[in-house]
């Protein structure tokens, strides 16, 4: 059964699974995308993610277009997020107010509708100072088109200094952040996960499934299949299936089965009940692939089961090169 969960330090309640769009427009189709989000509201999910970067604004006009149809627009806390390339020219990404505001506007369009609940940072950028960042946000926020700023992929030490950058100069502050957590990938228990706790950042875990490693589809020593995202071995993904990750995925079998449940609904409900974690972000394709994730709501773990599952992922561990980040290193890499 789905659960609310406050989000972050607001007085806003977020379903503790989070629908996310990356998929919408791209390759599921619009019709498709519509379905899965009107089944996904009737089960009770009220969060919405996407990006403007997700097939260059598609995934936000399916999105902004399936609530004007099913006209549940104000029932939804719907989140997008800003940062990566829309255009050929230099100043068509990144953090810069230029482009923030500029996007921002681009979102709201694309969305048909007059505020964003949730305006995120998609990922960090050095070479541009955070207070550009925050005051380009700050703004954005006053003016009534965004209700809550937050973040994704930032380093924990990241966020601690756009907490004091905010408090210095008075301005709106991050109130979630969006890291990349799974049973494959640990490591955000280290640092960011306690600094979450220590100053109310609701966390929202992007590819709970590791990118549908932890689906339990691939095989070791088979091709893996042609439509899924590493059929292509395109090189950014095809290097995270090692050995040690097969391993892994090989001892986690048996603990799902055991449950009479899918691998994914097994890493799935794992990442949803993690202390601090507000709602795991999950991206269908298809509606079989929405339905089985949704199975995950029910799941619990005997404290037997999570010391199993220690033994064969550490705290904090990482088993293969995870999420190197598109926009440079990945800020939980050591």
């Amino acid at each position: 059964m789905i659960e609310y969960r406050a989000l972050g330090r607001t007085g806003v309640k977020v379903s503790n699974l989070c629908l996310g769009c990356m998929m919408f427009g791209g390759k599921t189709n619009a019709d498709d995308s519509f379905a899965i989000i009107d089944r996904a509201l009737d089960a009770g999910i009220n969060f919405i993610d996407t990006a403007n970067v997700y097939s260059r604004g598609k995934s936000e006009e399916v999105t902004g277009e399936a609530l004007k149809r099913n006209g549940k627009r104000s029932q939804v806390v719907l989140a997008t997020k800003v940062r990566g390339v829309m255009g050929d020219g230099p100043n068509e990404q990144g953090n810069s107010r230029r482009h923030i505001i500029e996007q921002c506007e681009q979102s709201l369009r694309r969305l048909q509708t007059d505020y964003i609940d949730l305006y995120q940072i998609h990922r960090p950028q050095p070479d541009i100072p955070i207070d550009e960042t925050l005051r380009a946000l700050d703004d954005l926020v006053r003016s009534g088109k965004v209700r809550y700023i937050g973040s994704s992929t930032y380093a924990a030490w990241q966020l601690v200094e756009s907490l004091w950058v905010a408090k210095e100069l008075g301005l709106n502050r991050y109130i979630c952040e969006q890291p990349p957590y799974n049973l494959l990938d640990r490591r955000i228990e280290r640092e960011l996960l306690p600094m979450a706790k220590t100053y109310g950042f609701a966390i929202i875990p992007w590819s709970p499934l590791a990118g549908g490693l932890l689906t339990g589809k691939y095989e070791r020593g088979q091709d893996p299949p042609a439509d899924t995202r590493f059929g292509d071995r395109n090189s950014v993904y095809y290097g995270r299936m090692n050995d040690r990750m097969y391993d892994v995925v090989d001892a986690l079998k048996p603990l799902a089965e055991a449950k009479g449940i899918t691998l994914s609904q097994f890493a799935l409900a794992w990442c949803m009940r993690q202390p601090g974690v507000t709602s795991p972000i999950i991206g269908p394709r298809t509606m079989d692939q929405f339905v089985d994730n949704m199975g995950a709501v029910d799941v619990t773990f005997t404290p037997d089961e999570l010391k199993q599952i220690d033994r064969i992922v550490r705290r904090g561990d990482s088993v293969a090169p995870f999420y190197e980040a598109e926009f440079g290193p990945h800020p939980h890499r050591v």
